[in-house]
């Protein structure tokens, strides 16, 4: 009878272990049934709204969605996020939206004016081709790498993220490391490297000068155009110069996890990997892991979380999942509990609400008082692209 009692005590431990640390593979398939529904509803009000105009919904500001111009640097993410859908579902409705809502952003291929437009363009047309190969779109690659490189300064080995102002003279922002990965994807396309050694010069100067000890990163640096020295290091969405601003955090970890997959140069492998490891075990990273808008923010009852960092996050995990032998089920088992916490009913809305984004809870900044506790166009992105890493990962 002991016998007995034992196998069925360990029974019941096992199945209360699975049931704790159940993979988010077990409901996964029906957050893809829930995005489709959401943006459904999204598309159908958005579109209703704007037309043939060239806007695209962003988030919701006075309880209505608030919807931006193409040259808005979150242009990107609802193409983007259409695509990602007609990649979960196979419904050929999604192919036709998203390539509706890619052409409107023909013409930032030409805009030297932002740094963003990497964002912009890859987000839209770096998806289209992984759908429909088109040499237009592949011109389109190209030309904005091109408009991009423009704001490469040689002697300073970086790209300038915004225009020169009163504070800053040549601020490169960790967001950045972002659009590499369309200078990537020119170089493959053109045979130019030079779009291939801007990138690299970009992220070895920002591993050399972003960074601090535990591996968080500072968010603004202001270089020295023709030298390269650092002349401040600042903030301007995180709590504070010296904080860690989680986005941010975040932003970095996938742009490395980019870098890797297109070099296999194992410096960038080690760099998000400490990146993953600097947030995975922050003391100030809630249960559910999804950060605060900035870890080191003074943490209280209001203290908003942002769930665009959380997504973008657990998207760069599973890529690091694939790249990594040892501790693959640590980085696979994080990405998980993200991911099953964005999918829960305390980040992810109800149908039919939230005017049809998928996420609540993000945060744009607070310094400039915008975008606090909102659905975000770039979380949702984020959130599609993990769901489908997920579902990919083999």
């Amino acid at each position: 009878m002991r016998n007995l009692y034992s196998i069925l005590f360990l029974f019941m431990m096992l199945c209360s272990s699975c049931t704790e640390n159940s993979s988010f593979s077990d409901i996964r398939e029906a957050m893809v049934v829930k995005a489709n529904d959401q943006y459904n509803y999204l598309y159908n009000t958005t579109n209703s709204q704007i037309g043939n105009k060239n806007r695209f919904p962003r988030t919701i500001d006075n309880r209505k969605i608030r919807l931006v111009h193409n040259y808005d640097w979150t242009s990107g993410f609802y193409p983007g996020s259409l695509w990602y859908l007609h990649a979960l579902t196979g419904d050929s409705k999604w192919e036709k939206r998203a390539l509706q809502y890619t052409k409107k952003l023909d013409t930032i291929q030409y805009w030297k004016g932002n740094h963003d437009v990497g964002f912009i363009i890859e987000c839209s047309y770096g998806n289209a081709l992984k759908v429909a190969p088109s040499e237009d779109f592949n011109k389109v690659i190209v030309q904005t790498a091109k408009s991009l490189s423009s704001r490469f300064h040689i002697g300073a080995g970086i790209i300038q993220s915004w225009d020169s102002n009163k504070k800053w003279d040549c601020p490169v922002i960790i967001d950045n490391m972002m659009n590499l990965e369309l200078l990537f994807h020119a170089s493959k396309i053109s045979g130019d490297s030079k779009y291939y050694d801007i990138a690299i010069s970009h992220a070895n100067n920002t591993i050399k000068n972003h960074y601090r000890d535990d591996f968080s990163s500072y968010h603004v640096l202001d270089y020295n155009k023709q030298t390269g020295e650092i002349e401040a290091r600042n903030t301007a969405q995180g709590y504070a110069d010296e904080s860690a601003w989680a986005r941010g955090q975040a932003w970095g970890f996938y742009g490395f996890m980019v870098c890797y997959r297109e070099t296999k140069d194992e410096k960038y492998l080690e760099q998000a990997i400490k990146i993953a490891n600097f947030i995975k075990n922050h003391p100030q990273l809630p249960k559910d892991k999804i950060p605060y808008w900035d870890y080191d923010a003074p943490k209280t009852k209001d203290t908003p979380r942002d769930a665009s960092a959380a997504a973008i996050t657990a998207s760069a995990l599973y890529e690091l999942s694939t790249f990594v032998k040892e501790d693959r089920e640590m980085y696979l088992d994080f990405a998980d509990t993200i991911m099953s916490s964005l999918s829960s009913s305390d980040y992810f809305a109800e149908k039919e609400t939230n005017k049809g984004f998928l996420l609540k809870h993000s945060v744009g900044s607070i310094p400039h008082g915008v975008e606090i506790d909102v659905p975000l166009n770039y979380a949702d992105y984020y959130y599609l692209e993990a769901l489908y890493r997920s579902k990919t990962l083999n």
